[in-house]
């Protein structure tokens, strides 16, 4: 979420109230925002924004002592800050006197285009590069963050020239790579650094996340978000391709993957509007209680779209769907150390698993497994209350429908189920231990 010091305390208070399980806040916007033509935009200078945070140290250690973990955001990106007051560090002309951004043909700086505004690119093939933002990030740690969003990576421009000489065009893709391995070197040298149960604990180490990728990215970063979808219904832009994104990336080796709860893009036009609707939201909700990261994002323009914190109804609900992500924590840490060894995803397509059934073959977003023991068929359309759901051939188990204990035992079978909004069409294996585990924990949560 978004919004300051005083936000946050609010929100979390209503968050208590409804008893709802929280790792972390994720603050965007600790570095400070300001409005452009696309939206509500952060300043890219990596350090807090005392006016928009103030008291920010007290406010980690409050959320701290209730075992709350607090985020933020950067990437490898500086902008002039010649707009902006209370800037403590100037990071863009830092680095021009460090002579360490990308250039242009002409040896200058590369001031690339993005969106609103022009920014500086960092040189990751200057050897004082890496060491420069890694202490940027200590800073950051340093206050007690302990995980951040480490966006963008994909925009090196093919006509640059960097320190080392090489092919832009080469060095375009292999950019973000860099990019991970320096977030995640900085990771390991922090953990390392710790004593006793401090680097021995992994409730006390530190994650990013990262959308741009390449061949070895899934090498060095800790975990992936799928970018910026639109807030839409939509299969090539939207929740749909949300889930298709999520599938096909887990099978490219990126296991670990989740979207932004609601989408991001929004776009407010006289003859052309896309604004995130409360159904979308509450369906975003419920898709992602079954990936491995349950994040929200207020998207490009907060005040257009519904947001989890809009009224009783979106903050009942996410408190549902955070316990139900809650209730298979289990089975998803089984998962993560599957991916770690063997490079399955947590979130597969059906074809993994019953590769010999044709009809699986025509599937894309309609339904995935999360690893092998729980079905989940989303809905993804506007208005709808029920899905169609295929149980696969060549199982040895039946089905169970996770609300009503209805068993379905014939394979190879489409049938019609019930979905309405806050019971999402979900199944487990009967008889699975990980199934009945899963639903023990739904009760114990008063959710089933």
């Amino acid at each position: 979420m978004q919004g300051g010091t005083d936000k946050v305390r609010s929100i979390l208070e209503e968050l208590r109230a409804k008893d709802t399980p929280i790792s972390a806040f994720w603050l965007q916007d600790w570095v400070g925002q300001r409005k452009t033509v696309i939206g509500s935009q952060l300043w890219w200078n990596w350090e807090v924004d005392s006016n928009r945070y103030s008291g920010w140290k007290q406010l980690i250690d409050d959320l701290s002592s209730e075992h709350i973990k607090v985020m933020t955001y950067c990437n490898p990106c500086l902008t002039p800050m010649g707009e902006k007051r209370n800037v403590r560090r100037n990071l863009f002309e830092e680095a021009v006197k460090s002579d360490i951004l990308v250039k242009d043909s002409e040896g200058g700086i590369y001031m690339v285009p993005n969106t609103a505004f022009d920014v500086g690119m960092l040189d990751f093939t200057h050897p004082k590069t890496a060491s420069w933002f890694k202490q940027i990030l200590q800073e950051m740690v340093d206050d007690g963050v302990r995980g951040w969003m480490a966006d963008f990576g994909e925009g090196l421009p093919v006509d640059a020239r960097l320190y080392s000489g090489e092919d832009p065009m080469t060095a375009h893709n292999r950019y973000p790579e860099l990019w991970a391995k320096i977030n995640r070197e900085f990771v390991e040298e922090w953990k390392a650094s710790r004593i006793g149960k401090a680097k021995e604990d992994p409730q006390e180490g530190l994650v990013f996340f990262m959308r741009a990728g390449f061949r070895e990215s899934p090498k060095w970063a800790s975990l992936f978000w799928e970018g910026d979808q639109m807030v839409s219904w939509q299969a090539n832009d939207g929740i749909k391709s949300a889930v298709l994104g999520l599938l096909t990336s887990g099978i490219s080796g990126y296991a670990f993957n989740h979207s932004d709860i609601g989408g991001y893009c929004s776009v407010s036009l006289p003859f052309f509007k896309y604004q995130r609707s409360e159904e979308l939201l509450l369906r975003w909700m419920e898709l992602n209680a079954f990936t491995t990261v349950f994040r929200t994002h207020e998207g490009n323009k907060p005040s257009c779209n519904s947001q989890f914190y809009s009224n009783q109804r979106t903050l009942s609900h996410f408190s549902r769907c955070a316990k139900i992500y809650k209730a298979w924590k289990f089975y998803r840490i089984e998962l993560v150390k599957e991916a770690s060894e063997k490079g399955l995803p947590v979130c597969r397509h059906l074809f993994l698993h019953y590769p010999e059934d044709e009809y699986v073959q025509t599937l894309t977003y309609e339904q995935f497994l999360v690893g092998t023991e729980i079905l989940v068929v989303p809905v993804l359309d506007k208005g709808k209350g029920v899905v169609k759901v295929y149980f696969p051939q060549r199982e040895s188990c039946s089905w169970k429908h996770v609300w009503t204990g209805k068993i379905y035992p014939k394979q190879g079978s489409e049938s019609w189920v019930e979905a309405r909004i806050g019971y999402p069409a979900i199944f487990v294996k009967e008889g699975s231990e990980i199934g009945e585990t899963f639903l023990r924990n739904l009760k114990v949560y008063d959710i089933l």
